[in-house]
């Protein structure tokens, strides 16, 4: 350790917001460079390496073949596919010398679609999986969470390709197991849920989510085993409901009701209804949002939800992508006159409506609903009057919406949509994610092969990730403690911490007698021959967290060494002549 190019920090670094990032700095994994840029040192490196040989293993075990693209590419390729510009400002672009336009890889569905192309057109080559570990640049507008979300990360992505969909869904279900493997062995708890392809593309997708109080996804699941992302979750709306006993609808006077809370009181004071009190489910809130498409276009969107839920960000940006959702300014307002802030309701929505046959204009306001407001259902909503409101507002009668659209905030104790119980949210972190992409790439790029009755037929590929770099963080925050890192064996840089602790030169020499042991029989070993206190020793080998430590100090002058688990935190004293035996035994199981 005298020679490790390491150096433990005891103070956290400032912009550490979750332990794994603060912990694999302050433990010298890892080293800052630029916001979502971080080098790997010597003890960072060997995690992640550890990561890659478990990835690389399970792939190669299905078949699927390691290939390594450029992470500099042309335009072209991009362009072809529509994603040039679909990805908007996530993409980091350059240009050479000669004015040529590049872009640093997010990802390379591309290229291996184009790389089959150019050398295989038979059903005979086909199915194939091919695979590479590789770093991945995306420009993210707020990096944060250490190697969580970066700039410059390693991803493993891998693509099969197949002559038809059954074929597609054999090399997705064997992708399915090798991820299965892989997450066992990384050692962390995670979940499979359903999840939308986003500008990926394809049908059918899954993720693989580390579960993390830390984590950005929000996902669900419910006692009898259904799991989603809350993005992919899709409430179905009820049957049309009989609005034959609903009078017509009417404005009121709704002073002083700026707010929904303030809203129902008042309806409560001046307009009760004979049945129950009214409540915030029975109102109408009209959200406005500004769509910003990727080639700059700005198109108002209105999202009709009852006023006791909110729009979930995430859920929106999910169905609208690749458009980008950014709140209603004072700019937009100015461009619709008519729509009254705070007393906006469907019936001011209708600007512009279109006639069957025609396109819409644009500058019309969109108009979306949740799946609660089916026809026949009656609502309390603005009058696009200032501080007057409609009573009785019946969808399919007095207003209707363009589509339905459910974003709204998934909340703990929904139904299921499969109808098994209720829901549970949690948090996890996105470790995998899975696609059936389809033909979506191989029709823009022209991927086909000739079928066995010598008809030329479009292949199908499915699109597999792991965040490599991620896993290191996302284990890191599963296994971590108050006092540093806590590597699952597999994954640790050494397999075995000694730590000489003590005066003597007798000491040291037994350490290292017994490391040269340890090393002899494969184990890898890092030993603590500083010259520093054993607090100190003590301190650093909890914060580098190895699995196992051996401490060489007092007690060897009785003839024992102390052998410790840092997961346990169990300590037992152990003969000298035997520790190299149980020491073996331990790492080897």
């Amino acid at each position: 350790m005298s020679q490790l190019f390491v150096r433990t920090l005891r103070e956290d670094p400032a912009d550490a917001e979750v332990p794994s990032h603060r912990w694999l700095v302050r433990a010298g994994y890892i080293r800052r460079v630029a916001p979502g840029i971080y080098s790997w040192l010597p003890l960072g490196l060997a995690v992640l390496q550890n990561v890659e040989k478990i990835v690389r293993e399970e792939m190669n075990a299905i078949g699927a073949q390691e290939v390594r693209f450029p992470a500099l590419l042309p335009k072209e390729p991009y362009e072809a596919t529509n994603r040039w510009t679909e990805y908007g400002d996530n993409l980091f672009r350059l240009h050479d010398r000669k004015g040529g336009d590049y872009l640093l890889g997010p990802t390379h569905e591309e290229m291996f679609t184009l790389l089959v192309k150019d050398l295989y057109s038979s059903y005979k080559d086909l199915p194939l999986s091919l695979y590479q570990v590789q770093n991945k640049y995306r420009d993210e507008a707020r990096p944060r969470a250490g190697l969580l979300r970066g700039r410059e990360f390693v991803m493993k992505d891998s693509y099969s390709f197949d002559v038809d969909d059954a074929g597609l869904q054999a090399s997705y279900d064997a992708h399915r197991e090798a991820y299965i493997k892989i997450f066992d062995r990384l050692g962390f708890d995670y979940v499979i849920v359903q999840a939308t392809s986003g500008a990926m593309g394809g049908s059918a997708s899954e993720e693989f989510l580390a579960v993390a109080e830390n984590g950005e996804d929000t996902f669900v699941r419910s006692p009898a085993g259904y799991a989603a992302n809350v993005e992919a979750v899709r409430r179905e709306p009820g049957p049309a409901l009989d609005a034959s006993g609903v009078g017509p609808k009417r404005v009121v006077d709704t002073p002083d009701s700026g707010t929904i809370a303030e809203l129902v009181d008042l309806l409560n004071e001046r307009y009760p209804r004979e049945d129950r009190a009214w409540t915030a489910a029975d109102t109408l809130k009209n959200v406005l949002f500004a769509l910003v498409h990727p080639d700059g276009r700005r198109e108002a969107l209105a999202i009709g939800v009852p006023g006791d839920r909110e729009v979930d960000l995430k859920r929106l940006e999910a169905m609208v992508a690749p458009a980008e959702p950014e709140p209603f300014g004072d700019e937009d307002f100015a461009r619709y006159p008519a729509l009254k802030k705070g007393y906006i309701g469907p019936e001011a929505l209708g600007l512009g409506e279109v006639a069957e046959g025609e396109e819409p204009p644009s500058d019309r306001v969109h108009y979306l609903v949740d799946p609660a407001v089916v026809d026949g259902s009656a609502w309390v909503t603005g009058a696009n009057e200032p501080e007057r409101h409609v009573i009785d507002l019946v969808a399919g009668r007095d207003f209707t919406p363009d589509a339905m659209i459910d974003v709204v905030e998934i909340r703990e104790g929904d139904p299921s949509p499969d109808g098994s119980g209720p829901l549970q949210l949690a948090r996890g972190i996105e470790m995998g994610h899975i696609f059936q992409l389809g033909r979506k790439y191989a029709d823009a790029l022209g991927l086909k092969v000739l079928d066995q009755n010598g008809k030329q037929v479009t292949v199908t590929m499915g699109s597999y990730g792991i965040g490599v770099s991620r896993a290191v963080a996302a284990v890191a925050e599963g296994t971590c403690d108050d006092k540093g890192l806590c590597w699952p064996r597999a994954l640790a840089p050494y397999d075995v911490h000694i730590l000489a602790t003590g005066k003597g030169d007798e000491i040291l020499a037994k350490a290292s007698e017994i490391a040269t042991e340890l090393a002899g029989q494969g184990l890898r070993v890092l030993l603590d021959d500083r010259k520093a206190s054993p607090g100190v020793k003590f301190a650093d080998a909890e914060l580098l967290g190895m699995p196992t430590s051996l401490v060489v100090g007092r007690g060897l002058a009785d003839g024992v060494v102390e052998l410790r688990d840092r997961k346990s935190g169990d300590k037992q004293d152990v003969p000298v002549a035997e520790a190299v035996t149980r020491i073996v035994e331990t790492v080897r199981g």
